[in-house]
């Protein structure tokens, strides 16, 4: 999923404001697990209890503020996406191992398939990191990809490194230095209850896109960053407010994707592609 130009790169301000509102407000209505899209006369009512200035989501006259009315726009589109564009995607432990059983009989990978870290009955390969694999292998032209990166991804100018990330990110392509793009990958099918851990997992996308940026803007380095999530049951019955923030994050400009589970089919062949084409054009400017 790519971010709504509409919402893309709002000023920090009006995210502090969703964030503000999803926190007092709820982000889901409780008991219930359904989405809440509150009125601008609800987030009014919320700044009140925040000791901030109602007047900032309705006027001394009655009516929506421009902010106010952006604000409800913005939580109508979030709760709209999950329900008619992420939860369909979403794949439980059977759907995605026969999405991963399929692709790898058809292409024959020589990547690596790394089984999850379960014990038991539920150890199996980690279908989504290797679904994400076997099409980034099909469609990256022969070219090298690092599928689990040991090291800090790093940039450099002149020999020298000018930034070096806090954490080892899932994968790095070409590789985790000087890389074009990198990515997170949370797949949890067995997962049964909605821990810290799981969380932790949103956070840490978090603290490298925020590193990116800051690259971004002082160092003028564009690395694309992807997020890829997948399990039914952990993101959608139990973790539906991670799944909000998901959606905030990327129209923060955090990430430039986040992939919901089959939606790595549909669209990492289109990314990988356009990850070859900026390795090509950096390649041209290198001997031109």
């Amino acid at each position: 999923m790519k971010p709504h130009p509409k919402f893309q790169r709002q000023h920090k301000s009006f995210w502090a404001c969703v964030r503000s509102l999803s926190q007092e407000i709820g982000y889901t209505e409780r008991g219930q697990g359904r989405l809440l899209v509150p009125t601008p006369e609800a987030m009014a009512k919320a700044f009140v209890r925040l000791d901030l200035n109602p007047e900032t989501i309705i006027s001394a006259s009655g009516a929506p503020t421009e902010l106010g009315v952006l604000l409800q726009e913005y939580f109508a589109f979030r709760a709209e996406v999950l329900i008619t564009y992420v939860e369909p995607r979403l794949m439980d432990a059977a759907r995605a191992k026969q999405v991963f059983t399929e692709l790898k009989a058809e292409l024959c990978p020589s990547c690596p398939l790394p089984m999850n870290k379960q014990k038991g009955e539920m150890a199996a390969p980690a279908f989504l990191t290797g679904i994400v694999n076997m099409l980034i292998e099909r469609n990256s032209a022969g070219l090298d990809c690092d599928f689990d990166p040991r090291k800090l991804t790093t940039v450099t100018k002149d020999g020298k490194p000018v930034r070096t990330l806090s954490r080892r990110v899932d994968g790095a392509f070409p590789r985790s230095i000087n890389p074009i793009a990198v990515w997170e990958i949370k797949e949890y099918y067995y997962t049964t209850t909605f821990g810290s851990r799981v969380a932790d997992g949103v956070y840490e996308t978090l603290l490298d896109g925020l590193e990116l940026e800051e690259l971004r803007e002082h160092e003028q380095v564009d690395v694309k960053h992807y997020l890829m999530v997948d399990a039914y049951l952990t993101w959608w019955t139990m973790g539906k407010s991670y799944l909000c923030r998901m959606i905030d994050m990327l129209h923060m400009g955090y990430v430039d994707e986040v992939l919901f589970g089959y939606e790595v089919v549909e669209e990492m062949p289109r990314i990988v592609r356009e990850w070859v084409a900026l390795y090509n054009q950096g390649a041209a400017q290198d001997h031109g």
